[in-house]
């Protein structure tokens, strides 16, 4: 008997939940209890009166898998809702990261164009580093963190991926 092997596909999930002491310790438990990987994880709180949260969350796994874990989610007692935002279609996500270049002369030119290409901010600067801070999407935060490595990258702080349905309706 042969097992087909699936091709793990990257799927990013919303999931509103009870804004509770242990919920994130609960979920990420779920995931780390199977042996699911967790590539990003943001948590912040969305109602008035913040009883509420959403947890974007990026993970990696065949379709079974992927189905699997929206129905574990979805048996949490705190857990309101699960939205498969890759499967839903069309989503707007980004992320923020802070990077830190040290150098002098040309190395500081250099890494000056550079977060210009990339439109990223200088937020900090002294006479021999910068601070700067990129929005985008993973791969291009990836690649300008990459460039900024020969320019001399010193420290990358980043947010992790936030993410929302395009259109009017909620996820």
């Amino acid at each position: 008997m042969k097992i087909a092997k699936q091709m793990a596909e990257r799927h990013v999930l919303a999931v509103t939940v009870d804004n509770e002491a242990g919920i994130l310790a609960k979920i990420t438990g779920l995931f780390s209890a199977r042996g699911y990987n967790i590539e990003s994880l943001t948590v912040a709180d969305i109602s008035a009166d913040h009883a509420l949260s959403r947890i974007t969350i990026v993970t990696n796994g065949p379709p079974p898998v992927i189905d699997q874990i929206i129905a574990q989610l979805d048996r949490l007692v705190p857990v309101h809702s699960v939205t498969d935002l890759t499967d839903q279609g069309a989503h707007v996500e980004r992320e923020i990261a802070l990077v830190k270049v040290a150098g002098s002369g040309d190395k500081r030119i250099e890494a000056l164009r550079m977060a210009d290409v990339f439109r990223a901010k200088v937020v900090d600067t002294t006479l021999t580093s910068f601070i700067f801070e990129i929005t985008g999407t993973s791969d291009k935060v990836d690649r300008f963190i990459a460039l900024m490595r020969e320019c001399g990258l010193v420290e990358v702080g980043r947010t992790g991926v936030v993410a929302i349905a395009r259109g009017a309706e909620a996820a």
